[in-house]
């Protein structure tokens, strides 16, 4: 899985604004605490105000802040608000795409690797992440030296 830069700082602004203890952050001081640059940032945040992740107000005592507890917010529904479906083949959903022959078995190797991902996705919050208080069968994927050296 390829995580975009985009889909990179959508997660990060939110955890910041779901690591705000009180009231609304604005954009700039979000850009500095994650050194996103602001004006990716503010386009980011739009999408996730369009998605009812984010919620903000202008003005002097405005700012953006979570539109529902950080609880409620998963690293899934970030993503999807700002990059679409959590995993596509050439811009379909595994379930909608076939393939001739000997390759048909891939559609399933696709759906399976969409359900593997939920898994984890669809299961953090971003309270899990300000907290540092991953779920455990997330954090047992973790302990295996294997899965931290790069193949």
């Amino acid at each position: 899985m390829h995580v975009t830069a985009k889909v990179d700082y959508a997660v990060r602004a939110a955890v910041e604004l779901a690591a705000a203890s009180e009231g609304p952050v604005k954009g700039d001081a979000v850009a500095s605490a994650q050194e996103i640059p602001l004006r990716f940032l503010e386009n980011i945040l739009a999408e996730l105000r369009n998605a009812g992740i984010v919620r903000s107000q202008r003005g002097a005592e405005g700012g953006y802040w979570l539109a529902r507890p950080a609880e409620e917010v998963t690293i899934a529904e970030v993503i999807r608000a700002v990059e679409g479906p959590i995993a596509s083949i050439r811009s379909s959903r595994p379930d909608e795409v076939s393939f001739p022959g000997a390759a048909a078995p891939l559609q399933e190797v696709w759906i399976a690797l969409r359900a593997n991902m939920r898994a984890v996705l669809e299961k953090v919050t971003l309270a899990d992440v300000v907290g540092a208080q991953l779920p455990p069968d997330v954090l047992a994927l973790t302990e295996s030296p294997e899965v931290w050296e790069p193949h």
